[in-house]
This record gives C-alpha cells, sequence and structure tokens, in this order.
C-alpha cells in the first residue's frame, strides 16, 4: 500500500476532470470502478476508485482518490491497493508506486499551471 497527499490551490471540477482522464488515458486496461461526489454548501468532496492491470506484477492493482475542495483550496489523497502476490506479506509492489506516480504527476503538472 502507497499513500499520496497533497494540498493546493485550484478549480476544484478541473482537477478531477484532469485525474480522471488522465488515469484513464495513463492506461490501457485502467477503469473508473465506482465514483461519489458530495457538497454541503461551498466545500466539495469527490472519491474515485480506480483499477488496472500491472504488468509488472502480473496482478491488478487499485487507486482511491479522494478530493477535497472549499473555495480554491482543495485536499488530494490516495491509496493504492492490491499489487502483491505473497498470502502472508506483501512482495513486489512496483504496480502500487507506478499507478501512485501516474497520479502524482497528474496533480503536480495540474499545480504548476
Amino acid at each position: 500500500m502507497a499513500k499520496y497527499e497533497r494540498t493546493l490551490t485550484g478549480d476544484f471540477r478541473g482537477l478531477l476532470t484532469a485525474v480522471e482522464q488522465g488515469i484513464m488515458k495513463g492506461s490501457v486496461s485502467a477503469s473508473l470502478e465506482d465514483q461519489s461526489n458530495f457538497e454541503a454548501g461551498n466545500v466539495q468532496v469527490a472519491v474515485r476508485v480506480f483499477e488496472r492491470f500491472s504488468w509488472m506484477g502480473s496482478n491488478r492493482v487499485s487507486l482511491s482518490v479522494t478530493m477535497v475542495g472549499q473555495g480554491g483550496q482543495i485536499f488530494v489523497s490516495a491509496i493504492t491497493s492490491g499489487g502483491s502476490q505473497a498470502v502472508f506479506f506483501k512482495i513486489n509492489t512496483l504496480g502500487e508506486g507506478a499507478f501512485l506516480d501516474k497520479l502524482r504527476e497528474i496533480v503536480d503538472s495540474y499545480a504548476g499551471r
């Protein structure tokens, strides 16, 4: 399991669209498994769960992304899961790291605009 968190300033919907499109275009096997949206006043919350096949690990990995926005402030929290073939402990987590790196690249690129 790997985790990435970042707080940045920007447009919530713009970043959410960039994340969705970037993850889906980043891997031919990527899929959006489910999503949830919530708004209360000027607070927005979006949860996205992506999954893809990891060629490095020959298995599937998931990426859960939660975004919380208020005004121009956005908090992003992403956690990967899966990607190990061991029974009692995690080995070969390269697929998880690569999935998270793709999200990090998308968020960093958006923040650098």
